[in-house]
């Protein structure tokens, strides 16, 4: 018997099909949905990788550019979600390679890590500013893709090309290293 999360992820990934579907005719109001939908996990992918909130702003504009283009040649040979992200994660290696840098990110671009028009409130935006500055890479990129974007973390391993055990204990250990700084009330850890 399925479980609950197994048919619901179904149901959404069925969903996002339909939409790209209706987007690859020309259905400007179902990119829309696509968009309020999806956006916060483009971004923040975004965000994980490029570390500037401007780029990041401007990779997820452009994502839903490349989807519109390119939605009438979608095929579902796996999750809906993964292709919307790795038609992002290209355009941020991209953006990379031209720039040949990754950035860290400034005070004001932290300032605008999302705020409660992406779903979080004051004190999840504070943790997670907390935390991306407290944790190394590929930590940071899979705290900031559950908690920020809400993927889970299979899908998670998927997008990163990691195994599913290798995402679970890297967050296992930054959410341990994440507590143990509250318990021992450090701003730095």
């Amino acid at each position: 018997m399925e479980s609950e999360e197994t048919i619901e992820e179904a149901r959404e990934a069925a969903e996002l099909e339909g939409l790209l579907s209706r987007v690859g005719t020309g259905d400007k109001e179902a990119l829309g949905e696509l968009y309020i939908r999806t956006h916060a996990a483009v971004y923040a992918l975004a965000l994980s990788v490029l570390g500037n909130t401007h780029e990041a702003e401007e990779i997820c504009h452009d994502a839903f550019l490349r989807v519109w283009d390119c939605a009438a040649g979608y095929r579902a040979k796996g999750s809906p979600m993964a292709w919307l992200m790795t038609v992002t994660r290209n355009l941020c290696l991209t953006q990379l390679r031209r720039k040949k840098r990754r950035a860290e990110l400034t005070a004001e671009e932290w300032d605008a890590i999302p705020d409660r028009d992406r779903g979080l409130e004051a004190e999840d935006r504070a943790l997670l500013q907390w935390a991306l500055g407290s944790l190394d890479g590929d930590s940071r990129q899979i705290v900031l893709l559950h908690a920020a974007a809400g993927l889970k973390h299979r899908e998670i391993a998927k997008l990163l090309g990691l195994p599913l055990n290798t995402v679970l204990s890297k967050y296992s250990r930054a959410i341990a290293k994440l507590r143990a700084g509250f318990e021992r009330g450090e701003d730095d850890i």
